[in-house]
């Protein structure tokens, strides 16, 4: 098994809190309503959204896939901090075993947020991933977060 480590930062003019509230917190709820025409919805399928808890993300038909399982490793909103693994569906096939992300919110001196994000890949045998594969499933997943952000920005009380 072998291991890729990615690292990744965003930045946004959006306040850490209403950040985190709105793309972690209440993402089942939320991210179904801003992206219809893509995510059908995220079903909280074991616990109560926080850590311990299995959550199910369901596509819109025409999708390579129909949908994705992830493990809540760690949910904590006084350090805005998110960890999870993808344990099904999705990228997961015969040459993945999982992938794990760690997510840190913090706050930037103008007000804003820096979301710093590692991503590993654990592979099956030696089986070597393909980088514009890794790159079009991050294209997605800030997709994801501008589209939260820019809700946020065009509604300064929401996750207030």
């Amino acid at each position: 098994m072998g291991v890729t480590t990615l690292y990744d930062e965003y930045t946004s003019p959006v306040a850490t809190s209403r950040l985190f509230k709105a793309s972690v917190v209440d993402s089942h709820n939320l991210i179904p309503k801003l992206i219809p025409q893509g995510i059908k919805s995220i079903d909280i399928t074991q616990g109560n959204g926080g850590t311990g808890s299995i959550k199910q993300i369901n596509f819109v038909g025409g999708r390579d896939f129909s949908f994705l399982k992830y493990h809540v490793d760690e949910l904590n909103e006084e350090t805005f901090t998110y960890n999870y693994s993808l344990v099904e569906g999705g990228a997961l096939n015969e040459n993945l075993e999982k992938i794990t992300y760690e997510v840190k919110f913090e706050s930037t001196s103008d007000g804003g947020t820096v979301s710093k994000v590692t991503s590993k890949y654990y592979t099956k045998g030696d089986f070597a991933l393909k980088e514009d594969d890794i790159k079009a499933g991050k294209g997605k997943v800030l997709e994801i977060y501008k589209v939260v952000e820019n809700y946020l920005i065009q509604n300064p009380d929401a996750y207030a």
